[in-house]
Formats: structure tokens, C-alpha cells, sequence
């Protein structure tokens, strides 16, 4: 069993798997996944390895991606980047109630994750290791739930206020929870999304990070496009979080 700031992010993960199981919606969301049921193995493995103690860092994602957490079970989970970067790989099981558009295949997921592949290609090109990037930074997703109209998307910000309010007070506790193990000093959101969600959980948290946003990779954003690592690496930099070195230039 992990101990530590880890045994505390998992058993808070485990506290909100369940409680968002309870949560239910309506159309156009066809087909609901919750990867920190079917693919847990990958994630408490991601969370044993990487969240053993404080984290000055977390950097804060919407919810999982079709190719990416769907997939392996981490946030942002490029299926390369999880495997071959991280070093993670673990037993990925069926959703009890699968999306025949979306199969879940684990780790033979022959897809990328544009958004995570962008992500993690950053964090490398300027750690090296992940290790040195997880000794003082982690990456969380706010919802676990990913939602599907059968093939189409649907993000958490388009539910109607009924079904998002239980879905986010659920996910609003477990981010206090995570904050306040991990002692984190700064809460990047990636994308506005999860910084203003961010702002309103940790609003009256005693453990209140500082809060900032950058840029979404989403290849849907043509200014992601058009050069995110350059521009996020900008941004981190003007925040303060990662000092501007020469050599590390993308």
C-alpha cells in the first residue's frame, strides 16, 4: 500500500471513482467512462510512482481524453509517453458499460493523443527524465469522467447545471484533497476550464495555491497549433514557475 502523500491522492481517486458512479446524465451524452474504475491499475501505479511527496507543481487538466486517460488510466495519457517515458504499463479492463465508438483497447491503443503527446513532449524536452519532472510537479485531471454523444465529445462544461453540480462538488473535494497532500504552491490549469474550476474549490481552502492558467494543446485550438510548446513555456516562464534558460529553448 502507498504511503505518503500517494496513499492520500489514492484514496481520495478512490473516494471520488465512487462517488461520481452515483452521478447520472442525459442526452445528447450517450456512453459515460470512468477510467479510475477500468483502467485503476495504471493510475494508482501513476500515483504510487510519481506523488510521494509535496509537489510545488500540479498542473490541472479538464477530464480524460479518448485516446489518452480513456485509454491507460493517466491524465493526458499519450499512450507512448505513459509507456515508454513513465514506464507504466498495467492490466486495462473493459468499461462495464462500453461505447462501441470509443473501444477501450489499453496500451494497444494505436491512437495519439495529440493533447497529451504535446504535453509530455514539453515536460521532456526540458526535465529529461521523468523522474526530474515528477520530483517537483504532477499532473491531475479535475473530472475522471470522460463523455461521449457515441463518437463526438462531450466536455464537462457543456452539461446542464442539474448534472454538472453534483459531478463538480465531487470533483471540487477530491482537488482539496489533493492541494492539501501534495502542499502544492502553484495550480496551473491547462485551459481556462481548470483554472476557474480551480479558483472556486480552493476558494476557501486553507492550503490555496496560486492559480494560473496557459494555453490548451488541444489540436482544436488553432493557437495551439501554431506552436503550444513555445507559447506554454512562455507562459510558465512569465509566471515564475520555470526559469527562462537558453539551452532549454524549444
Amino acid at each position: 500500500m502507498a504511503e505518503g502523500s500517494a496513499g492520500e491522492l489514492i484514496r481520495a481517486a478512490r473516494v471520488l471513482a465512487t462517488a461520481v458512479d452515483h452521478c447520472t446524465f442525459s442526452a445528447p451524452v450517450t456512453h459515460v467512462l470512468n477510467p479510475l474504475d477500468y483502467a485503476w491499475a495504471p493510475y494508482a501505479a501513476y500515483l504510487g510512482r510519481f506523488a510521494t511527496g509535496p509537489r510545488r507543481v500540479v498542473f490541472l487538466g479538464m477530464n480524460p481524453g479518448p485516446f489518452g486517460m480513456v485509454q491507460v488510466g493517466v491524465p493526458f495519457g499519450e499512450v507512448a509517453a505513459v509507456r515508454d517515458w513513465m514506464g507504466i504499463t498495467a492490466p486495462v479492463a473493459q468499461p462495464r458499460k462500453p461505447n462501441p465508438h470509443r473501444p477501450v483497447e489499453g496500451f494497444a491503443c494505436g491512437r495519439s493523443e495529440v493533447s497529451g503527446r504535446r504535453l509530455w513532449a514539453l515536460f521532456r524536452e526540458r526535465f529529461g527524465t521523468a523522474e526530474a519532472f515528477f520530483a517537483d510537479h504532477l499532473v491531475l485531471n479535475y473530472c475522471p469522467l470522460a463523455f461521449f454523444d457515441r463518437g463526438r465529445n462531450v466536455t464537462p462544461d457543456k452539461l446542464p447545471a442539474h448534472e454538472a453540480g453534483p459531478l463538480f462538488e465531487a470533483c471540487d473535494a477530491h482537488l482539496r484533497a489533493a492541494v492539501e497532500a501534495l502542499a502544492t504552491e502553484w495550480l496551473i490549469g491547462i485551459g481556462k476550464f481548470a483554472a476557474a474550476r480551480a479558483e472556486r474549490a480552493l476558494a476557501s481552502s486553507a492550503a490555496r495555491p496560486r492559480i494560473a492558467s496557459i494555453l490548451h494543446p488541444s489540436p482544436a485550438s488553432p493557437v495551439a497549433n501554431r506552436g503550444w510548446a513555445q507559447a506554454a513555456l512562455r507562459e510558465l516562464v512569465a509566471l515564475g514557475i520555470w526559469q527562462d534558460d537558453a539551452r532549454l529553448r524549444l
